[in-house]
C-alpha cells in the first residue's frame, strides 16, 4: 500500500485558491439563475422553476465536494 504524503503549504494554497476561483464562478452562476428565473416566473413561465432548482442544487453539491475536498486534504496535512 502506498503511503499518502500530505501537499507542502504552498501546494494547498495553490489548490486552496483554485477552488474558490471555481466556487465564485459557480456562486455567480446561481445568483443569475436566480434572477433568471424569478424574472421568468414573474412574468408568467412556471415551467422553469423544477429545473432551475435542479441545476441548483447540482452547482450547490458541487460547492459541497469542493468542501469535504478541503476537509480531507486538512485532515491528511495534518
Amino acid at each position: 500500500m502506498a503511503m499518502v504524503r500530505p501537499f507542502s503549504r504552498d501546494q494547498r494554497t495553490t489548490i486552496i485558491f483554485g477552488m474558490l476561483a471555481f466556487v465564485i464562478v459557480i456562486m455567480v452562476l446561481q445568483l443569475w439563475l436566480l434572477t433568471a428565473t424569478m424574472n421568468a416566473y414573474l412574468g408568467g413561465d412556471q415551467r422553469v422553476i423544477v429545473p432551475a432548482a435542479l441545476v441548483s442544487l447540482v452547482a450547490c453539491a458541487l460547492n459541497v465536494g469542493l468542501l469535504r475536498y478541503v476537509w480531507r486534504m486538512e485532515r491528511v496535512s495534518r
